[in-house]
């Protein structure tokens, strides 16, 4: 299916949104829950699945749908297309802190792969769908890098990751090893590894877990500073628990202003 294509603009820094820009007949497809403002004259739709599908084939939008299951995503997508005469614009928010990465998938040979979580929306047309790492190690002890999204097209996609977004470029045979949860996407090419960090006493003490996710290029691959389950573990962290004492931020006599013991 050809791809729809789109101008767009990024704004932001930490909390960034980008702004697309739809000629008339155009559309983006984003994920549920991201859009943040729509010009009059865009029309929604909810489709099963992925824009990718044709509406008449049930079983293409089933298979469609049940990947985007299997990634922990909702079962549907929004489609927004200008119905209207002259040029609209549609915008979709991170839901984060982060950055948006915009990529061309023509110029990264069609597909890329991401974590569950980073897809924002995409030119009307992509296919998303899953992909499943045939190694064994990957699949027990990958943990966020197991089942990664798989778009596929020749459109422009737009990606939402934590914190600061580094992009490398691994020659052939280069090796890369990097927190699991730090990988957003990469290209396909890159080959991808479970490894034990070697040593107890670093696994158990380190803070950084028994496992490391080891790349070998070639390939472009963009890491994320900030995952968001490590954002939520912290958050987790200093919330105050349940029937406790909120105590004074940042203040080390908190504790004992509230009469904790």
């Amino acid at each position: 299916m050809t791809m729809d294509s789109i101008d767009y603009e990024i704004f932001g820094n930490d909390m960034q949104y980008v702004e697309i820009e739809l000629d008339p007949q155009e559309a983006a497809v984003g994920e549920a829950g991201m859009m943040m403002f729509m010009q009059d004259g865009i029309e929604l739709e909810t489709v099963f699945g992925d824009s990718s599908k044709s509406s008449s084939n049930f079983i293409g939008k089933l298979v469609g749908a049940g990947k985007r299951l299997l990634t922990g995503e909702s079962l549907f997508t929004t489609i927004y297309a200008n119905t209207a005469p002259g040029k609209r614009k549609v915008a979709f928010a991170a839901p984060y802190p982060g950055k948006i990465v915009a990529v061309d998938l023509r110029q990264i040979g069609g597909t890329l792969l991401c974590q569950k979580d980073a897809f924002l929306c995409a030119a009307k047309g992509v296919s998303l769908g899953i992909a499943f790492q045939q190694r064994l190690g990957v699949g027990f002890f990958g943990g966020e890098g197991f089942i990664l999204q798989k778009l596929e097209g020749d459109g422009m996609v737009f990606l939402h990751a934590g914190g600061l977004v580094i992009e490398r470029s691994l020659a052939s045979g280069e090796i890369l090893r990097v927190d699991t949860g730090c990988i957003a996407a990469m290209q396909p090419s890159i080959d991808l590894d479970i490894q034990y960090v070697g040593k107890i006493k670093t696994a158990l003490f380190g803070g950084e877990g028994l496992f490391h996710a080891r790349l070998t290029g070639p390939g472009r691959v963009w890491l994320q500073t900030l995952p968001f389950s490590r954002l939520a573990n912290r958050v987790l962290a200093a919330a105050p628990k349940t029937g406790g004492k909120q105590t004074e931020e940042g203040s080390l006599l908190g504790g004992f202003l509230h009469g904790d013991k």
